[in-house]
């Protein structure tokens, strides 16, 4: 006969031992196994076993008051934490910074694939994130205090390249969360926001003989659960707790709702906006950086209102916004409902979402800022005795390929008002955050600038960017001052060259209309022109255009170039990934027709896609437009060169 895994909290919290190795699930509350943790917490104060646990998280199961791990900071429970994120769980951040326990803090989605290595018996994981930053071994490998010794983390050189190479490290207890359970230890997830390291950290724990605990909030009769809707199999589990709903909330914001797991869709239409504050500010003018049609990762603080101005300049649809728990999708959330979605199109394990961020997949990520330096080093970690930690701040902010860093100017106690579009500085914050050097490097400029990544700083009275020298500022708000109301309150003189004004339409209460402004800033962005050979490159690798809107953008945008030039040029152009709704094909292929007759003296087109060049160069030729399609950028650039000899010959 099948056993049946279901127990008490306290009989399953009874099989761990002293110097176990206690993973735990939870991102905020979501995930997090209030039972089992609430239950261990219960068996040390009164028995003061089980002692010096490692306990291992990616982000901070926690409320940031007493909920989640902040019940175990316990003196003599702990011996280590190795950790993500913190700033969550600040009684057991005391206890790292007051030097009682050894402490790690470790990107998160490190922590994540560390798990499906301890599942293998690999060695480690070897990775780009971290270099130049806090957690390279050369500035102190993530260890958060001198009480902490052991190197998990060293530079490796692999065919002249450095990398980092995390060590792996036992687990031998995984305390996960899911909805429902049968007596065998199958667990799905139908009511959670997220799924979570749940599954790899499982398979951690399994793989050395250890033991996991699922909390559920309810039980299913054997053989009754959809074997497809099984994200933890039994053969991993060896217990299985029923919860209390007082302890299973969803969230820590959200008791329960079905537009976080996924069962209903809502209208973001109907999304309250968010008052024209500051925070606002902030995000109106981050939104201008959005690439329609582009994957995007928001981060916890401003950046989470940037959503809701998407939301409410309704182009949210236009937009694939994602968040690092596994979120792709749909409109992220924010406070204790950080990490769910409404809407989501589709949900990854945490780890997988990291392979997706660490390859280069996201377009653009928006993320917060605390400390800034001079080079462009953020730091959002540590201040002083506060441990914030990175969380998935260091993955994202690599390998995304534009980055914007989003806050207020100062902190404490900044006061702004608005009008007649102009900002008024009321009160200023205490806390300078544009400092000459940062406490802590989260973030590092200079490695920034040597991969040639686009960096942006923003606030709500101007914008730099980042440079090989550091830091220039390139737009001030309407209203603000440059020596009164930035360099007077900086600790370093940013580069300066010509400054632009902010868009006024940041700072007043309507719509920006901020649909048709993405597509033809974007678009503009596209088109580069070379005057000494007469040739105006156009890049529409992976564009698309769904709607006559979009046919009358690419119109306007090549008119007003082409008029400004003032005689016609030969056009390349790049179609690869290039995407036509068949709906609109007709008019596009027409405008481009008449844009060649009146602009162009050659039009050349290079697409590594054989659809596109099948499809585009008939639809084009028919409308007697040169349709001419390339393999590469050199094969078609070459042609033009061939066709200007051979009209100067002529």
């Amino acid at each position: 006969m099948k056993q049946d895994k279901v127990v008490s909290a306290d009989a399953a919290i009874a099989l761990i031992r002293d110097g176990d190795a206690v993973s735990c699930s939870g991102f905020v509350g979501i995930g997090t196994p209030e039972v089992l943790i609430e239950a261990l917490e219960r068996r040390f104060v009164e028995t003061q076993g089980p002692r010096d646990l490692t306990l291992v998280f990616a982000a901070a199961p926690g409320d940031a008051k007493e909920r989640g791990l902040n019940r175990l900071a316990h003196m003599g429970l702990v011996k280590r934490a190795i950790g993500g994120h913190w700033s969550l769980i600040p009684k057991l951040a005391k206890l790292a910074t007051d030097n009682l326990i050894e402490a790690y803090n470790l990107p998160l989605g490190v922590i994540s694939h560390l798990y499906r290595d301890i599942a293998a018996h690999r060695a480690g994981s070897v990775s780009k994130v971290g270099l130049g930053t806090f957690v390279d071994p050369r500035n102190g490998g993530g260890r958060i205090n001198a009480l902490t010794t052991e190197d998990l983390v060293r530079v490796m050189e692999i065919d002249g390249e450095e990398w980092l190479f995390y060590k792996t490290f036992p687990v031998n207890v995984a305390l996960i969360r899911g909805t429902t359970a049968d007596p065998s230890g199958n667990i799905t997830m139908e009511r959670e926001a997220l799924v979570l390291d749940a599954q790899a950290a499982a398979m951690a724990a399994r793989n050395a003989n250890g033991l996991v605990i699922a909390q559920v909030e309810r039980i299913a009769a054997a053989g009754s659960l959809d074997a497809r809707s099984v994200v933890v199999p039994g053969a991993l589990v060896d217990c299985v707790v029923l919860a209390p709903p007082a302890l299973h909330a969803q969230t820590y914001g959200t008791d329960y709702s079905a537009a976080l797991s996924g069962e209903i869709k809502v209208p973001t239409d109907r999304i309250v906006p968010h008052a024209l504050d500051e925070r606002k500010l902030i995000a109106r003018r981050c939104a201008f950086e959005l690439p329609l049609g582009g994957v995007i990762n928001l981060g916890i603080g401003v950046p989470e209102v940037v959503a809701s101005v998407a939301a409410e300049e309704r182009v949210l649809d236009d937009l694939t916004l994602t968040a690092e728990p596994g979120v792709i999708g749909g409109m992220p959330q924010g406070g204790l409902d950080f990490g769910a979605a409404v809407n989501v199109q589709s949900l990854l394990h945490q780890n997988q979402q990291f392979d997706f961020y660490d390859g280069g997949g996201l377009d653009l990520a928006c993320l917060g800022m605390a400390e800034i330096d001079r080079v462009g080093n953020v730091n959002v970690s540590r201040f002083g005795p506060r441990l914030a930690g990175a969380g998935g701040f260091i993955n994202i902010s690599q390998n995304a390929r534009r980055l914007v860093f989003a806050g207020t100017f100062s902190a404490g106690g900044l006061e702004v008002s608005i009008e007649d579009g102009k900002v008024r500085i009321d009160a200023e914050g205490k806390k300078r955050k544009f400092v000459d050097a940062v406490e802590q490097i989260t973030f590092s400029g200079p490695l920034a600038v040597g991969k040639g990544q686009s960096v942006h700083y923003v606030t709500e009275r101007c914008v730099f960017r980042l440079e090989p020298q550091g830091l220039q500022l390139i737009e001030v708000a309407p209203g603000i001052d440059i020596d009164r109301d930035i360099l007077g309150h900086m600790e370093f003189r940013p580069a300066i060259g010509t400054v632009s004004t902010m868009d006024a339409r940041i700072y007043r209460p309507k719509s920006m209309g901020l649909a048709g402004v993405l597509q033809d800033l974007q678009l503009s962005d596209r088109l580069s022109y070379d005057a000494d050979r007469n040739i105006l490159f156009v890049n529409f690798e992976g564009m698309a255009i769904r709607s006559v809107e979009d046919i009358e953008s690419v119109r306007r945008v090549f008119e007003a170039l082409c008029v400004r030039i003032g005689h016609k040029v030969n056009v390349v152009v790049n179609y690869d990934g290039f995407r036509l709704d068949e709906m609109v094909s007709e008019t596009y292929e027409e405008v481009v027709a008449t844009l060649r007759t009146r602009f162009y003296s050659s039009a050349r087109r290079y697409a590594t896609s054989a659809f596109m060049r099948a499809k585009l160069g008939p639809g084009l030729q028919a409308r007697h437009a040169s349709a001419g399609v390339f393999e590469t950028r050199a094969d078609a650039a070459a042609f033009v060169r061939q066709s200007s000899r051979n009209a100067d010959a002529g």
